[in-house]
């Protein structure tokens, strides 16, 4: 999988140096240790006209938000949905309707069981993390086959549970292929936001802005604010763009 390396003219080599680098504020904290920290990325060089925002979901462990997903493909919004293999198989209708807009929607890799890709003994918001880089990988390889299978497509972007990383399992994942999804925007903090909340953070994103938001949690006031928030910008003239039709070097990280 060259995960657009090859069309974006760099080598795996290359962006693996370049993004090893990019959490080095966070790592020179810890003292460059395996201390977790966070991916964010914006869009590199956005063009001014019209403004550009990636919407990504993650689908973690959980249901299916009908409210995101019906206002998406009503309205013809284009979003990226980073699944588990766990939200997959329980699934199987919003599996179906996804495909059915198959124009709006890309599926890219959320791992399996939805661990977080942190080396140690720890927990991250109350998940046991992978611990070690063979789990890591294990995580990142079912995820990309349960993606696979359900889509028929090979995923090429990878976002760890939780959103965090330790700096060598970076490393394992960007070896296996993927581009590391981070985000500028956390649009929901985990789908614990009220909607007016969730909404008006979405409709301020700025041009180039990569959204997080959380599909997974229908019960959640969240949702309604997601789906307000996309319309809001839409109203702007926003153009939504899927990350599966983008590479890593398209995009900044810091």
């Amino acid at each position: 999988m060259t995960c657009g390396l090859v069309d974006a003219g760099l080598s795996r080599r290359a962006l693996i140096a370049a993004s090893v680098a990019l959490p080095l504020s966070a790592a020179r904290a810890a003292a460059q240790g395996e201390a977790p920290f966070k991916v964010h990325m914006r869009r590199a060089n956005p063009a001014s006209d019209p403004l550009t925002v990636a919407l990504t979901f993650d689908a973690c462990p959980g249901a299916f938000d009908w409210r995101i997903a019906r206002a998406l493909a009503e309205n013809s919004i284009a979003a990226t949905i980073f699944v588990t293999g766990r939200w997959l198989r329980r699934n199987p209708e919003a599996l179906a309707f996804l495909a059915a807009h198959r124009d709006l929607f890309a599926l890219e890799n959320h791992g399996y069981w939805h661990i977080p890709p942190v080396l140690g003994r720890r927990r991250v918001f109350g998940i046991a993390a992978a611990g070690d880089v063979a789990t890591v990988e294990r995580e990142a390889t079912a995820g990309a086959h349960a993606v696979r299978t359900a889509w028929a497509t090979e995923p090429s972007w990878y976002r760890g549970a939780t959103g965090f990383y330790s700096r060598s399992a970076l490393v394992a994942i960007l070896r296996l292929g993927y581009g590391v999804a981070g985000y500028s925007l956390n649009a929901d903090m985990g789908a614990t936001l009220p909607a007016r909340a969730v909404a008006g953070r979405i409709a301020d994103a700025v041009d180039g802005s990569v959204i997080v938001a959380h599909i997974n949690q229908p019960h959640r006031s969240s949702g309604a604010g997601v789906a307000a928030g996309a319309l809001a910008l839409q109203a702007r003239g926003v153009r939504f763009l899927r990350l599966d039709q983008m590479a890593p070097a398209q995009f900044r990280y810091f």
